[in-house]
């Protein structure tokens, strides 16, 4: 495993609360953090089926286009019951011509639970993958899962995306209800950041 010796690192995101999480976990390791937008980059289009291929697409584009060594996450929500959609499509499945809107993509998985009649517990799983790559074409992937099930009405003004509807195993609140520092301490992205920093910075 290649270990990170550079001192900047750009994040292949125009997301401001990633990018801040990242910065806050990576200040430890003397790295200055820098995001898509400071390079101008576009997104590039995501065409894998799986999140180790996006992800894999976005950090190699960063990477090549500032010469830096690049982060970028891919993440989403996978139902059991419907074949681990949405997947890759998370954020797709949010997706109207005014922004996203996520109460009508997690309707949309319940109805589909619902007209499938699928039983209880509907199990689910909150997945990241990580990409780190350096511009020669190396990188290193690692991949972060919390496990749980779908619950139904939307509970809570926490958390984003799907939080609402996901109850994680061993807890009796959705992601959406729970703290945020408890959430981070014990996401996905959480778990795969563990393993990139124990991998490349420790």
């Amino acid at each position: 495993m290649r270990k990170f010796e550079g001192d900047k690192l750009v994040i292949a995101s125009h997301n401001a609360g990633k990018i801040h999480e990242i910065k806050v976990l990576l200040d430890p390791f003397g790295v200055e953090v820098l995001s898509a937008g400071d390079f101008n980059l576009t997104e590039p289009e995501e065409t894998e089926d799986n999140f180790a291929g996006n992800a894999r697409i976005k950090a190699h584009f960063a990477a090549r286009s500032t010469g830096l060594p690049a982060l970028s996450d891919d993440s989403g929500i996978i139902v059991d019951a419907l074949d681990g959609a949405p997947g890759v499509y998370t954020a797709d499945w949010a997706e109207t011509p005014s922004g996203r809107d996520f109460p009508m993509a997690m309707t949309k998985v319940w109805t589909m639970l619902e007209d499938k009649k699928a039983p209880e517990p509907r199990t689910a799983s909150f997945n990241a993958t990580l990409c780190l790559a350096w511009p020669d074409g190396h990188d290193e992937i690692f991949t972060g899962k919390v496990a749980g099930r779908i619950v139904w009405p939307m509970r809570g003004e926490l958390g984003f995306g799907f939080d609402p509807i996901f109850q994680p195993d061993g807890e009796t609140v959705t992601f959406g209800e729970m703290d945020p520092g408890k959430k981070h301490g014990m996401s996905h992205r959480a778990d795969a950041f563990a393993k990139l920093v124990a991998g490349c910075f420790a």
